[in-house]
């Protein structure tokens, strides 16, 4: 079990700053900046949680139990 963490750990440690840097400039992006007033927060919620879903199989990957021989 403890490799399958360390694993997803230093995949998570890559993937959530890079994401983060995508999502900053999606959110800088001229469909955004124009969008009407109560499309942006909806807009900038989206992008603020779309990071925990491509983390989620990462995760469950990373607690399931190794059978045991």
């Amino acid at each position: 079990m403890r490799p399958r963490k360390l694993i997803g750990a230093l995949i998570t440690m890559i993937y959530v700053p890079v994401y983060a840097l995508v999502a900053m400039a999606l959110a800088q992006a001229h469909f955004v900046q124009n969008a009407s007033g109560w499309a942006q927060p909806f807009i900038y919620a989206v992008l603020g949680m779309a990071w925990i879903l491509p983390m989620m199989p990462l995760i469950a990957w990373m607690e399931r139990d190794t059978p045991r021989s």
